[in-house]
């Protein structure tokens, strides 16, 4: 088929979308009218019962955590798998270039993007902390502070090489971490099964409540959330790593 051919069922598609989609939202209900029961309770038991102030983060960790847990080694056996994948199987320490991924970037880039990324790296990681340890106060969490923090290493390749960007994230140590992160948090689900109580019910103190909620309390939620925050942060910087590997395999193979 031409491209023109091509060009007018896309716009057809996308048309039949956009109209189905506009007129689903003509008859969705505003804030004032949604009455689900579900919401009233969670709300209800987030402060009073579990000391968190963040709903979404409750539900995750505390309410629905088997879920999550099981949402969690999702993305663990994705990155083992396209670890697998992309081995490289007959590795050479030396045999990467410091810039074989961009050939035009030869002689470096350039003293301002270099200055800007080096001063965005440490902003970076302190957000992504922040994001992770205050996720049961305020909107955020281990997997999205995670994918922040992963971004780190990232600024520093764009600022130097592959080379570099090699050296700060050792292979082997990552996936140790990666794989002590997803394993803690099935180690505190059963911890509650060895006090006597169902499995991912909490075990630690909660802290202190009310208006005096901080970032202690909580129980196990914060606890949970670190663990998914080291696990995300371990695995996207491994699939960082492995696809980068790839693409300077792949230009090694055509030069």
């Amino acid at each position: 088929m031409r491209h023109p051919g091509r060009m007018g069922i896309f716009f057809t598609g996308a048309a039949a979308v956009a109209a189905l989609y506009a007129l689903s939202a003509i008859r969705l209900p505003g804030p004032e009218d949604v009455r689900g029961e579900y919401m009233r309770i969670i709300n209800g038991e987030c402060v009073t019962f579990r000391h968190v102030t963040d709903a979404v983060t409750a539900v995750n960790f505390d309410f629905r955590g088997f879920d999550t847990l099981g949402e969690e080694f999702i993305l663990f056996v994705s990155v083992m798998g396209t670890l697998v994948l992309l081995r490289q199987t007959d590795a050479k320490p030396g045999a990467w270039a410091p810039d074989a991924l961009s050939p035009g970037r030869a002689v470096g880039a350039s003293d301002a993007l270099r200055v800007w990324i080096l001063a965005m790296t440490g902003p970076t990681v302190l957000f992504g902390i922040y994001t992770v340890i205050h996720g049961q106060l305020t909107p955020g969490g281990g997997f999205q502070g995670g994918v922040i923090l992963a971004t780190a290493p990232l600024l520093l390749y764009l600022a130097e090489s592959f080379d570099v960007f090699r050296r700060i994230t050792s292979h082997r140590y990552l996936e140790i971490v990666e794989a002590v992160g997803a394993g803690a948090y099935g180690v505190i689900g059963l911890l509650a099964l060895f006090r006597g109580r169902e499995f991912m019910a909490n075990i630690f103190h909660l802290g202190k409540g009310g208006n005096d909620i901080n970032l202690f309390s909580g129980g196990t939620i914060p606890v949970i959330n670190a663990a998914v925050g080291i696990e995300v942060t371990a695995g996207f910087v491994l699939l960082l790593y492995a696809f980068l590997q790839e693409m300077l395999e792949r230009k090694e193979a055509g030069s």
